[in-house]
């Protein structure tokens, strides 16, 4: 079993940044690709960026491309995703995801098996 818990949200400035971070615990998450979504409200759950285990392929939505930055300490078993020049459509609530099964970069929901609580996000204008 893994257990994901996100933290950093929280409420911030347009143009500002913050970082969130992903805990694993129950299982060492190294030998994983790791992913971030977001779900705004009245929207779906929505694919945000994704590395593999050694963090030498990334994937990024085109909406966060060139702003935000997904990457990996497997020491500390944590996931972060550095969101920098935030706009107000960045406003969610930001969740981590584990693919345990294969070692790809997915961005479909359904390549991940355990997802964390989720961190909100608010970016005022």
């Amino acid at each position: 079993q893994v257990r994901l818990v996100e933290s950093g949200g929280g409420l911030v400035q347009a143009g500002g940044s913050l970082r969130l971070s992903c805990a694993a615990s129950g299982r060492t998450l190294s030998s994983y690709s790791m992913g971030w979504f977001r779900q705004a409200p009245g929207k779906e759950r929505a694919f945000v960026a994704a590395l593999t285990w050694s963090g030498g392929t990334t994937r990024y939505a085109d909406s966060v491309k060139g702003r935000f930055t997904i990457s990996r300490d497997n020491a500390k078993n944590t996931v972060y995703l550095q969101m920098n020049s935030l706009k107000p459509e960045d406003t969610a609530v930001y969740f981590c995801a584990a693919n345990t099964v294969g070692g790809a970069v997915v961005s479909g929901q359904e390549g991940y098996d355990y997802w964390g609580q989720g961190t909100q996000v608010t970016v005022s204008s």
